[in-house]
């Protein structure tokens, strides 16, 4: 994880984070964090109780985990 991260980044990474349609794979491939690095920056930037809802949200969630998705998806370049 980069030591110092700037507030758009770390908007930017949240606002991927509560995205359906943005995998952590998407993530990592785009932005160098792993799912546990997105966990870690959530915690830290949001409210106790908004990181239990994201967190409930996501969990087992197929479409943040790409593996775990139902269809395959295309990327358009």
């Amino acid at each position: 994880m980069r030591t110092e991260q700037t507030e758009a980044f770390i908007n930017e990474i949240i606002g991927m984070a509560w995205a359906d349609d943005i995998s952590f794979d998407k993530i990592k491939k785009e932005r160098g964090l792993s799912e546990a690095e997105v966990i870690k920056i959530m915690r830290g930037n949001l409210k106790a109780s908004s990181f239990r809802l994201w967190r409930k949200r996501v969990s087992g969630r197929g479409s943040k985990h790409e593996k775990r998705s139902k269809f395959q998806r295309l990327e358009v370049e």
